[in-house]
C-alpha cells in the first residue's frame, strides 16, 4: 500500500490534516488516516482489537502514562495495530495510507518500509515559541480530553521528537523519498493546513510521485 508520512512536533496540526484528508482524499486517493497515538489511546479506554493482548493493553497505557517511544523490540505491537486499523476501516491496495505517529525513529522507520510504500514525507514545521502558542490556544480543537498533555510528557514528546524523528528526513531522502516542508502558524486549524498542504504539493507532482 502506498503511504504518505506526516512528521511534526505535539500540537503541530498532524492530526486536523489528517482527519480532513481522510474525509476528503487527495487528488483522486481514498485516504486512511492512521493516527497512531489515537489509537493507542482507543485501546487504553478499552476499544481493543482481538489481536492485542491484555498483556499489551497494559504496556501500551503504560506507554501512555509516561510518555514513552515503543523501540524496535515493540515493532510486532505497532504493526498489529496498524493492521487491525487497515481492517476495521476496509482499506483497499489502491487508496493512499496516511501515517502519523508511526514511524517516530529511525529503526520503526526501517521496519516500516518493508511493509508500505513510503513514498513521500510533509513535515509540519513550526518554531517553539508557536508551537507553545498553538498547545495553548489549541486553535483546531483536537486536544480536548488529552491525558496525555501534562507539561513533563510534553516536552518530553518534544526533546524525543527533536533528537529522535527530525532525523528521518535525511533517513527518508536518502532513500528517495521525497520530503516536503509545510510552514504552520499559531493559528492554522485543518482547514488552513489543507490548503497550505495543496499548495506545496501540486496535483502533477502528487500523481507523479504516487503512479
Amino acid at each position: 500500500m502506498k503511504a504518505l508520512h506526516l512528521l511534526g512536533p505535539t500540537g503541530a496540526g498532524k492530526t486536523p490534516l489528517g482527519e480532513i484528508l481522510e474525509r476528503r482524499g487527495l487528488y483522486g486517493f481514498r485516504v486512511w488516516h492512521f493516527d497512531f497515538g489515537a489509537e493507542l489511546r482507543r485501546i487504553a479506554q478499552g476499544r481493543v482489537p482481538p489481536e492485542i493482548t491484555p498483556g499489551e493493553v497494559d504496556f501500551i497505557r503504560r506507554v501512555l502514562s509516561e510518555g514513552l517511544l515503543l523501540e524496535n523490540e515493540h515493532f510486532y505491537l505497532a504493526e498489529k495495530i496498524l493492521k487491525a486499523f487497515l481492517g476495521r476501516k476496509g482499506a483497499r491496495a489502491e487508496d493512499l495510507l496516511l501515517l502519523n505517529g508511526l514511524p517516530r525513529h529511525e529503526g520503526q522507520a526501517r521496519d516500516l518500509l518493508t511493509r508500505v510504500d513510503l513514498r513521500l514525507a510533509v513535515e509540519l514545521a513550526v518554531d517553539e515559541n508557536t508551537l507553545r502558542e498553538r498547545l495553548a490556544r489549541d486553535p483546531a480543537g483536537d486536544r480536548r480530553r488529552r491525558e496525555d498533555d501534562t507539561e513533563e510528557l510534553i516536552l518530553r514528546k518534544l526533546d524525543w521528537y527533536r533528537k529522535r524523528t527530525l532525523p528521518l528526513k535525511d533517513f527518508y531522502r536518502a532513500r528517495g523519498i521525497s520530503v516536503l516542508t509545510l510552514r504552520v502558524s499559531a493559528e492554522d486549524r485543518g482547514e488552513d493546513l489543507y490548503r497550505k498542504l495543496l499548495q506545496i504539493l501540486s496535483e502533477e507532482s502528487f500523481k507523479t510521485t504516487f503512479r
